[in-house]
């Protein structure tokens, strides 16, 4: 299963259940900025108990690699859980939407895009992928992070509600990651 087809099935089956879901990471970064390969699928949903064990369900079979017990605690906790496609190494990132204002956003600010070459799906706003990009950098110091900001500013920088990112950026505690960026994009 190549990953455009495991995203294909992961979308219609989030959307066949009624979860509410937003593509982030880099599949979503890509979709706005410059393309880059990733061997993971990083999606925030809204779930609880039923849903989870719903989706578990819909992933359930020997194709698929998941431990339903960590999924439900996971959900109970707002944490995050994967569930993986062995025989070709790709694999799906669940963040479960937590309880600050900004992870439950991400759900209120997300548009149908294309990506790849699957069909329309739900991906988070531009400003809510960088707010998340400076999260992880924050957390790790990868430069990719950073570069899949730069592609962004650089395609759609116009586009990007700086208002609202920096606002992000203040709630978030990303102030030093960002001056970090800037210095990037400056350059």
């Amino acid at each position: 299963m190549t990953q455009s087809q495991l995203l294909q099935f992961a979308i219609e089956t989030l959307e066949r259940l009624g979860i509410q879901y937003a593509l982030v990471g880099s599949l979503a970064s890509s979709t706005l900025g410059e393309v880059r390969f990733t061997n993971d699928i990083d999606i925030v949903v809204r779930l609880d108990v039923f849903d989870a064990a719903r989706l578990c369900d819909a992933f359930a079979g020997d194709e698929f690699a998941l431990y339903k017990p960590a999924i439900l605690e996971e959900v109970e906790r707002g944490g995050q859980f994967n569930i993986l496609h062995p025989s070709s190494s790709n694999k799906i990132d669940f963040m479960v939407v937590g309880s600050t204002d900004w992870s439950r956003r991400q759900l209120k600010r997300r548009e149908r895009r294309q990506v790849l070459d699957v069909a329309e799906c739900y991906v988070a706003a531009p400003e809510d992928i960088i707010l998340g990009k400076l999260l992880y950098y924050q957390d790790g110091g990868s430069e990719k992070h950073l570069r899949d900001i730069a592609g962004i500013w650089k395609r759609s920088g116009e586009r990007i509600d700086r208002e609202y990112l920096e606002a992000g950026i203040n709630e978030l505690g990303l102030d030093e990651a960002w001056v970090v960026m800037l210095a990037r994009l400056n350059q």
